[in-house]
């Protein structure tokens, strides 16, 4: 058998080939459609809560941002008078474009899924939930190994 590396990568490619084909077919650039994903999730957000959740570099993100802001798919506003902070949210346009997004995403879900038992894809989920998990940057667990 592969290695874990080996396959988790080769997922990763062949799930993001697929997902970016659907998704280029609406005018959309790389890094969008996790941002409207997250947005339509979770309604508004600073930039730096979308960077850490989509796994994006802030300043990335910035530039993606623009480029929605300019197309009309979010909108940028102070909150509770903080000029520290820009909160985004979505336009209805920006709502409808994350709508078709998520659509295409569980298209390709159930495309990736479609070898495996409800049981095996709730499994092959908790446990790449749990992979995640272990991977994230713990401070103290960096402290505690210096």
């Amino acid at each position: 058998m592969e290695s874990l590396h080996y396959l988790l990568m080769k997922a990763h490619s062949m799930f993001s080939r697929k997902v970016l084909g659907e998704v280029g077919k609406t005018g959309l650039t790389p890094g969008q459609p996790k941002v409207l994903e997250f947005l339509l999730q979770y309604q508004e957000a600073d930039q730096k809560t979308i960077a850490a959740y989509c796994e994006i570099e802030p300043a990335t993100v910035g530039s993606i941002l623009l480029r929605m802001e300019d197309s009309g798919l979010i909108v940028r506003r102070q909150k509770n008078g903080n000029r520290r902070s820009l909160y985004v949210s979505l336009t209805d346009k920006g709502y409808q474009a994350a709508l078709q997004v998520a659509d295409m995403f569980r298209t390709v879900e159930t495309d990736a899924l479609a070898g495996l038992s409800a049981d095996e894809a709730a499994t092959l989920q908790a446990l790449l939930f749990k992979l995640c998990t272990s991977l994230q940057t713990n401070p103290e667990r960096k402290k505690e190994q210096s």
